[in-house]
Formats: C-alpha cells, structure tokens, sequence
C-alpha cells in the first residue's frame, strides 16, 4: 500500500511541475513569409534587351537550387535570358532584392516586372507552364485567362 501512495505522489508531483513549466514556456514568435520581389532592374542581370527574363536566386550549398536552376535553363531562348544569382558570389544581389530564402525563381519582362515567381522546389512543367503564361497570357492549360474566339 505505502508503494501505490509513493507512485501516485510521484505522479501528481510529476503533474503538477510539468504543469507549471509550460506555463512559464513563452510562445515562440510568430514568424513572417518570405516575400518575392515585385521589380528587377533588368541592368542588374546579363541579357537586359531580352523580353523575359528568369532569375535564380540560389547557393552553391543548396543542391534543390541546382534542380530548380536545371528546369529553368532550358527555357533559354532569344526572347527569354536565364540568369542564375548565386549566394557564394553575388550576395550584394541577394540583398538588394531582400532574397531570404533560396532557391527564389522569378519571371519578369522588359520592363523588370516580376509576373510569376517561386519559392523552394518547383516542378519542371509548372515552371514551364508559368512562364508560357507570362509570355502569352492565357496559352496555358487551365489558365484563369479566358480565351478570345
């Protein structure tokens, strides 16, 4: 009997001091999103007289950004420039646009206004079909465009 009234004793204890360090546990803050940025000057990146560009903000240490960087170096074409912007050897980039977070893809047009954007992995089609939609509003399946007949 004097063995249960020690485990129970032990356990109220137990109880009533868990109990009390949560209470002084303080709440961890809330934390804000990463943002992308909503302007490029297109001087800031090779090719400036392409009509779109697709700027990836990475680092060298991030092996999701050599995939992300993968995907979008195949819509290189004569109208659309690829620039990849990497941490390691251009962080004077990362802060001028705020980047926090990487790997952050960006689509922009002549005019450095970013119209399409992600952060972290993205899959190869969706990249491709975001920046078909910038280039031709309304080319993609499922775009909220509605088409002219």
């Amino acid at each position: 009997m004097v063995r249960i009234l020690t485990v129970v004793g032990a356990m109220i204890i137990a109880l009533v001091v868990s109990w009390f360090l949560r209470r002084r546990q303080i709440d961890a803050p809330t934390q804000g999103g990463f943002e992308l940025p909503v302007q490029l000057d297109r001087n800031d990146f090779a090719s400036p007289e392409t009509p779109w560009i697709v700027v990836i903000f990475t680092s060298a240490t991030c092996d999701t950004c050599n995939d992300v960087a993968t995907k979008a170096e195949v819509l290189s074409s004569h109208d659309v420039a690829v620039v990849r912007v990497d941490y390691i050897t251009e962080p004077q980039m990362h802060a001028r646009y705020k980047i926090e977070a990487v790997p952050t893809l960006v689509v922009a047009d002549a005019a450095g206004v970013v119209k399409a954007g992600f952060l972290g992995p993205v899959k190869a089609q969706d990249l491709w079909a975001a920046v078909a939609e910038c280039r031709e509003p309304g080319s993609s399946p499922g775009s909220c465009q509605q088409h002219s007949h």
